[in-house]
């Protein structure tokens, strides 16, 4: 009797996954535009992630898009947790563990407050999935176009996540920084080391601040610099020792000599 109770939640729960695959993962028309509108829902609810800190002041109406978009997190998540084959190997990946982090500072937004400048890691997890290289970048997928706007994202992510930070930690506590801006100030002459003293955080953990947006500002941006004036090399594993960038026109693979056969999407 138990298992004959059970028997017909399977099919439904079964049909669920099904279509939920097809929506995040299809290449129909219809999952194209599905996964579009998830991004660009996606887009604004960052936006609001970033103007969170100076919005504060609308009181209860804060309150309540905060709560909105809780629930559209969670049925998003839920969905695409549901769209994957295994839930299991799901929660090894980071992001999903980021992506709930942010949740849970959205459902107490009173108790996580000092938290809620890391909501804007969003950004980072939404160019780092293959969902956007799916949908929106399908032909830069395993580019350098995917390689550039991932270290860009990273470094426009870590400068927003540290100016929320600077905010409300320092926010009214220092005459320094009387505003958002203030913070966002601080964050790009730290990071590109201009120092022009106007700005100065107290005391040693706002030293310690300073150093650390230095040295990781720094290397995200040589990074990016990298990225940018690196020559082009096109990405093809080599199917004797596996190498995986080659010049654009190669015949042979650089490490082996095995002879290469690089698929020209202009011919």
């Amino acid at each position: 009797m138990k298992d004959a109770d059970h028997r017909p939640h399977r099919p439904f729960m079964h049909g669920v996954r099904v279509r939920l695959r097809a929506l995040y993962h299809g290449a129909s028309p219809g999952a194209v535009r599905f996964r579009l509108g998830v991004i660009g829902l996606d887009l604004l609810i960052i936006a609001f992630f970033v103007a969170a800190p100076i919005m504060r002041d609308i009181g209860d109406l804060f309150l309540v898009l905060d709560y909105v978009i809780a629930a559209i997190l969670t049925l998003d998540l839920a969905a695409r947790l549901l769209a994957q084959p295994s839930l299991k190997s799901s929660f090894k990946r980071p992001m999903v563990w980021v992506d709930l982090f942010i949740l849970v500072t959205l459902l107490f937004p009173a108790q996580l407050a000092n938290f809620g400048f890391l909501r804007v890691l969003r950004l980072w997890t939404l160019v780092e999935s293959d969902f956007f290289w799916r949908t929106v970048g399908r032909r830069y997928d395993d580019t350098r176009v995917e390689e550039v706007t991932k270290a860009a994202i990273g470094l426009l992510t870590f400068v927003f996540v540290i100016t929320g930070f600077v905010y409300s930690t320092f926010m009214g506590r220092y005459e320094g920084i009387g505003g958002w801006v203030d913070a966002l100030y601080f964050t790009v002459t730290s990071l590109t080391t201009t120092g022009y003293g106007d700005i100065i955080l107290p005391g040693v953990w706002g030293r310690l601040l300073s150093i650390f947006v230095m040295l990781v500002g720094v290397s995200l941006f040589i990074r990016l610099m990298q990225l940018l004036v690196r020559p082009h090399k096109v990405i093809f594993p080599c199917p004797e020792c596996g190498l995986r960038r080659h010049d654009p026109d190669a015949v042979h693979c650089k490490a082996c000599g095995k002879t290469l056969c690089i698929p020209d999407d202009g011919v």
